[in-house]
């Protein structure tokens, strides 16, 4: 039987670990993740051999970059591909998905036969469905932002029923501002907070001019996704490995907890070479400084 004085005693010593180590409260570091759009010229052509390579490299998460409600997974239905990425030693926790605003015959989107690719998200096991990228036409004013907000909530009603989060993922776009606005400000204020969690892209709100330790001490608990994309140290800009470039992932994961981080994921957009060597020296770096 637990005595007042053991539990007082166990709730210090939790207390002193939190004190010294909150990262480990914050995301089970074990899990190091790749974003399939990184390598997906490879993926297009041999899921099973490119899932191979990525768990060689040392990677153990992904997050897919497609999804269609005729194809599926990379031309696999759910169980195909979760028997692929298992053998592999892989899990899927998060994948991207559009909008559909600007294609009406895009199945398998937001707005078109979202509620099948919920069933088969969740038949997968993921547990994030993010918005991934809002064409040019899907974007528009602060009130169609707001417009898309409520599309956003009422997806994410319908992942909650199915116990997926959903989320939201931010490149530079929307922080043009308009009125003194930026629409990443209007989409957070309009969206549901337990409904529509942001995945943020640390890259694309760098190259915004925008903080990412103040967007998470601004709106805690909201950021459950990253994704961690240097930018190199040329005046372009461009993407590189993690580590090669400007952004202090260091100090970032210092506040994992506060933005509630539970996964992350590797992308680099586009590679001076090989893929494969890329994301081996982003994992390296990883490894050694951040996990």
């Amino acid at each position: 039987m637990t005595t007042r004085r053991s539990f007082l005693k166990t709730s210090a010593v939790l207390s002193a670990g939190m004190l010294v180590a909150p990262k480990l409260f914050a995301y089970d570091k074990k899990y190091i993740g790749l974003q399939l759009y990184t390598v997906r010229d490879h993926m297009a052509q041999d899921p099973a051999a490119t899932l191979a390579k990525v768990a060689q490299v040392g990677y153990n998460s992904v997050e897919g970059a497609t999804y269609t409600g005729t194809e599926k997974f990379y031309g696999m239905d759910g169980a195909s591909f979760s028997n692929l990425l298992k053998d592999n030693g892989l899990i899927i926790p998060s994948c991207h998905y559009r909008l559909g605003e600007d294609g009406k015959d895009m199945k398998g989107t937001i707005l078109n036969d979202w509620n099948r690719a919920v069933d088969d998200a969740a038949a997968l096991g993921i547990k994030y469905m993010v918005c991934a990228w809002l064409s040019p036409a899907e974007r528009g004013t602060l009130d169609h932002y707001k417009k898309i907000g409520g599309d956003l909530n009422t997806a994410g009603e319908i992942c909650k029923k199915a116990g997926i989060q959903l989320c939201y993922h931010n490149h530079d776009f929307e922080f043009i501002q308009e009125d003194g606005k930026y629409p990443y400000e209007t989409l957070l204020a309009v969206t549901d907070k337990n409904l529509v969690k942001m995945e943020m892209d640390m890259y694309w709100v760098t190259k915004a001019k925008q903080d990412p330790i103040a967007l998470i001490n601004e709106h805690p608990g909201r950021f459950p996704l990253w994704h961690i994309k240097d930018m190199d140290k040329t005046p372009d800009q461009m993407f590189t490995e993690v580590g090669n470039g400007v952004i202090d992932f260091k100090k970032i994961f210092e506040h994992a907890k506060t933005a509630g981080l539970k996964y992350f994921f590797v992308e680099q957009d586009k590679c001076p070479g090989e893929p494969y060597d890329s994301i081996a020296q982003s994992y390296k770096y990883i490894k050694s400084n951040l996990v």
